[in-house]
């Protein structure tokens, strides 16, 4: 092998081909979904997919897809020495242990592209491979056709980060360590990868469940922050984690089958005490008219936009919830009916997350950073029954994820139950070449056949 370096280098030097500030021509990265077409209606109004009540405060729309912006012009390929080029072959191989199949980056070309003593052939060979490479491991493998109810914004590589990614590693001759570097620095993502290593080749099963979940950490933004709130929905817990490390846990209640929780990031600022309820549409005739219910109207009386339930200790949001507008309206919120915490299996919601003593968490969220929101001006704010915001001095972000494998603090594994039957269809992709990406419906079916638009408050 060191003979083939020494005498591959050589004919690169002589061939003058070989530069050592090497550039790469900007693409996009593989598995990029275009922006989603609006709905129109016989009015010729533009309807968003997601259109919410009229007024709900807990809607917020999902900006993550960007205008496309003119780009500069194409940089000259980059051109690969054969060290870089077989760091790169090395990191390919070592990808299983990620839970990555080497073969999806055809290790066999690199291979005979290095073989072939070419410039231009390496370039190209390797160029390629570490651009697929690249993001699998910052964003999975598994693409959005194959991510049910999956809606979280990860900004961890675009094309522009990877050229610069790309550029550096050649320049230091770090390829592999610049790969690694785009790993999930979370403790439960090192814990699945290490139970991966320990499993046994024959256990398919398993280690498919642990693959799984692996590219499932690679979905989520690479550092979730020194503080944020984690709801692992299979797991039926809320988490507030600083520093690495659980502050604050609890049980929680996640949506029923039929009204599924989904995948989701957002900011929450603050919680509202004494909260009202907007009814969602979905089931707006439990509500209509009935004891507790008052209708919102438009303002010349004349149709109802939506139900809502005042504060009270009937509210079905109970003391409290989180402010973290979102695309979907769904957030974190206390409930008038608590004991359903000691279920076992706890998925009760219309979508929402219900959180077992969240006047507690929203509490020490208010006091963190010198808050002026003390526990008793938080009682007394309840007291009054009447709503009232209060704003944590910093934002937190919060993550509603779904795992259905999770690594112990002993190093033991544990498995969730599937609740919404999600696996299935990300295992296939995982196998697949493409992570699934031909999974996605023709777009005449999608124009045929267009999603029903989500409700508030759920």
């Amino acid at each position: 092998m060191n003979k083939l370096v020494s005498a591959l280098v050589v004919g690169f030097m002589a061939s003058g081909a070989f530069v050592s500030a090497p550039a790469l021509a900007r693409i996009q990265p593989l598995g990029a979904a275009p922006p989603a077409s609006p709905q129109t209606k016989g009015s010729g109004k533009t309807i968003a997919p997601d259109a919410p009540v009229p007024g709900n405060p807990d809607f917020k729309a999902d900006n993550s897809q960007v205008q496309a912006q003119v780009a500069p012009p194409p940089l000259p390929p980059a051109m690969w020495d054969v060290p870089n080029a077989l760091d790169l072959l090395a990191a390919i191989n070592r990808s299983g242990a990620d839970g990555l199949n080497p073969a999806d980056y055809d290790p066999a070309g690199l291979q005979s592209a290095i073989q072939s003593g070419n410039p231009v052939l390496i370039s190209t060979a390797a160029t390629q491979r570490f651009n697929m490479l690249s993001n699998d491991l910052a964003l999975g493998h598994i693409r959005k056709p194959a991510r049910v109810d999956w809606f979280v914004v990860d900004n961890d590589l675009n094309a522009e980060k990877q050229d610069t990614l790309l550029r550096a590693a050649l320049a230091q001759h770090n390829v592999s360590a610049a790969l690694s570097s785009l790993l999930p620095s979370h403790p439960q993502y090192a814990a699945l990868k290490n139970a991966l290593a320990a499993t046994s080749a024959e256990d398919i099963a398993k280690r498919d469940r642990i693959r799984l979940n692996l590219d499932r950490w690679r979905w989520l933004p690479r550092d979730l922050g020194n503080k944020y709130i984690i709801v692992n929905v299979p797991g039926f817990y809320a988490t507030l984690v600083e520093n690495g490390v659980n502050r604050w846990k609890q049980r929680a209640i996640a949506g029923k089958l039929s009204t599924p929780t989904p995948q989701l990031n957002a900011t929450a600022v603050g919680v509202m005490l004494n909260p009202a309820w907007n009814v969602p549409k979905s089931i707006e005739k439990e509500a209509a008219g009935k004891k507790g219910f008052v209708p919102i109207k438009t303002p010349d009386g004349k149709r109802v936009l939506y139900w809502q339930q005042p504060p009270g200790p009937t509210n079905a949001l109970g003391q409290l919830k989180f402010v973290m507008p979102n695309s979907k309206a769904i957030y974190l919120h206390d409930t008038n009916a608590r004991s359903r915490f000691n279920d076992s299996a706890r998925a009760l919601s219309h979508g929402c997350i219900r959180t077992q003593h969240i006047v507690d968490l929203a509490t020490e969220l208010l006091g963190d950073d010198n808050g002026q929101w003390t526990p008793d001006k938080i009682q007394a704010a309840l007291d009054s029954k009447k709503s009232v915001q209060a704003n944590f001095v910093k934002p937190v972000p919060v993550y509603i994820v779904y795992f259905s494998s999770a690594g112990l603090n002993d190093g033991r594994i544990v498995d969730y139950k599937d609740l919404y039957g999600r696996d299935a269809k990300a295992l296939a992709a995982l196998k697949m070449r493409d992570g699934g990406a031909s999974l996605a419906a023709p777009k005449s079916d999608v124009a045929a056949k267009p999603k029903p638009a989500q409700v508030a408050n759920r």
